[in-house]
């Protein structure tokens, strides 16, 4: 029912989209950018002015290519403009803060966007739908549902929609080579197992191939653990329950709090008898821009956690 009187609105507003690609057909000339995604191709008929990111990193992948959002998703709860301190400065507007998991449409109409990023989401073709009723949305990438893109992907599909290109790929490069850098002066993580794990009010997790935080360690070198991987399903994450811990184990355990304080993991005494805990290979993150920046995986974001985050892995590993 909210979805229809969402519609209702859209028609109310008038319907920017269609009109969009009204105006191209009748000027006969070409779309400014055409981008391939799991809901087929969309077509961006001029360039975009009002722009609205709902995607996990998309405020901030446009940000990074030189376009403000009008309104942005704040997945984190930065607050303020919602995006991380990596990303401090770019803004010279705030946006209008949307919803996350169930963006509140009302605003995005009201916003009258004449394109909405969508390219790190849940994959839902109803939000999809939703969305596209509004303006031309581009979401998850084929394969993308569930939050699993990459930095890199999201880019390239962030860079394609707002045409610019060449930009995305430049700033692709130079983040893969501060990876390089890295995987150079650290041979010691390469082919090591790691964990990739969280916990929250409900328990532990784990993380699984394919999401961002996942792909960050694997380009150093690292390999997830495999019995985490073995329980891997569509989500971006597995359940380990606290009489399982021993699951956890691996060469290297990370660990973030979500929702509850670094002393919640480090206090629990089943975590402290996971082996590689034990024996000093853990870290646990106790600083919450760390642990977001690792979180976001977004273009600007990834630089500042490989400032951040690879001493901490390197200094545990060696234990």
């Amino acid at each position: 029912m909210r979805r229809f009187g969402v519609l209702l609105l859209i028609v109310a507003l008038g319907s920017l989209a269609a009109c969009g690609d009204d105006a191209a057909d009748a000027g006969g000339s070409a779309p400014y950018a055409k981008v391939a995604t799991k809901f087929g191709e969309v077509t961006i008929p001029a360039e975009p002015k009002r722009v609205v990111a709902l995607g996990w990193g998309d405020a901030e992948t446009a940000l990074a290519l030189g376009v403000e959002p009008v309104g942005a998703s704040d997945w984190l709860a930065f607050g303020g403009q919602g995006v991380g301190p990596w990303a401090a400065g770019k803004y010279q507007q705030a946006p209008q803060l949307i919803g996350t998991l169930e963006p509140e449409y009302e605003k995005v109409a009201a916003l009258k966007p004449d394109l909405i990023l969508d390219t790190k989401s849940s994959g839902d073709e109803d939000r999809y739908n939703t969305l596209k009723a509004i303006a031309p949305t581009v979401g998850v990438p084929a394969g993308g549902e569930s939050y699993k893109i990459s930095w890199e992907q999201q880019t390239e599909l962030v860079a394609a929609a707002l045409g610019r290109v060449d930009q995305g790929r430049e700033l692709i490069a130079s983040t893969k080579q501060k990876f390089t850098q890295a995987v150079a002066q650290h041979p010691e993580f390469t082919g090591r197992t790691i964990t990739l794990g969280a916990k929250t009010s409900e328990g532990y997790g784990a993380y699984v191939s394919g999401t961002g935080r996942v792909n960050f360690v694997e380009r150093l070198g690292f390999k997830n653990n495999p019995v985490i991987q073995a329980k891997a399903t569509e989500k971006f994450s597995v359940p380990v329950s606290r009489e399982n811990l021993d699951q956890l184990n691996a060469d290297l355990v990370v660990m973030a709090p979500i929702g509850v304080t670094p002393q919640d993991i480090t206090g629990d005494p089943l975590f402290q008898a996971v082996p590689a805990v034990k024996a000093g290979r853990a870290v646990v993150f106790d600083d919450k821009t760390i642990s977001s920046a690792f979180a976001t995986d977004s273009v600007l974001s990834t630089g500042y956690a490989l400032e951040k985050v690879v001493p901490l892995f390197a200094a545990a590993i060696k234990r």
